[in-house]
C-alpha cells in the first residue's frame, strides 16, 4: 500500500515539476497579481540572465519525467533536488506564505530520496 502511494505522489510530484518547467518556456500560467515585491526583484533578477530560466525550466522537465517513473525516479530525485532547494529559500526568504505547500513537496521528495537510499549508497563511496 505505501508503495502505491508513494507512486501516486511521485506521479503528482513529477507533473508539478513538469508543468513548472514546460510554463518556463510556454508562459502559459499567469503571474498573481498580489506577488511581494521582494519576490518580483527576485524574478526579474532570475531574468536578466538569459540562460537561468532556461536551465532552470529543462531541469525541472528532465526532473518531472524521471520521477513519474520508478525505475528512474531516483535520478530524477536528485536532479530535482537542487530546484526545490531554490523553492524552498524562495519561501524561506520572500514568500513565507507559499512555506506549507512548499514544505509538504519536500516531505514527499524527502520519501523518494529515503525509498531509494540503497542506490545513492555508491554516490558516497559505499
Amino acid at each position: 500500500m505505501q508503495k502505491k502511494i508513494l507512486n501516486v505522489l511521485s506521479a503528482l510530484f513529477g507533473l508539478l515539476l513538469l508543468n513548472g518547467g514546460l510554463d518556463k518556456y510556454l508562459h502559459y500560467m499567469p503571474v498573481p497579481p498580489n506577488l511581494p515585491e521582494a519576490l518580483m526583484k527576485d524574478n526579474a533578477a532570475f531574468m536578466e540572465i538569459s540562460w537561468l530560466m532556461p536551465l532552470v525550466g529543462a531541469a525541472e522537465i528532465l526532473a518531472g519525467l524521471l520521477i513519474i517513473f520508478p525505475k528512474t525516479r531516483a535520478l530524477g530525485a536528485i536532479v530535482a533536488f537542487p530546484v526545490m532547494l531554490g523553492v524552498l529559500f524562495v519561501h524561506l526568504t520572500v514568500a513565507p506564505e507559499g512555506l506549507p505547500i512548499a514544505a509538504v513537496i519536500w516531505l514527499i521528495l524527502g520519501w523518494i530520496i529515503y525509498d531509494n537510499r540503497k542506490k545513492y549508497l555508491p554516490m558516497i563511496g559505499q
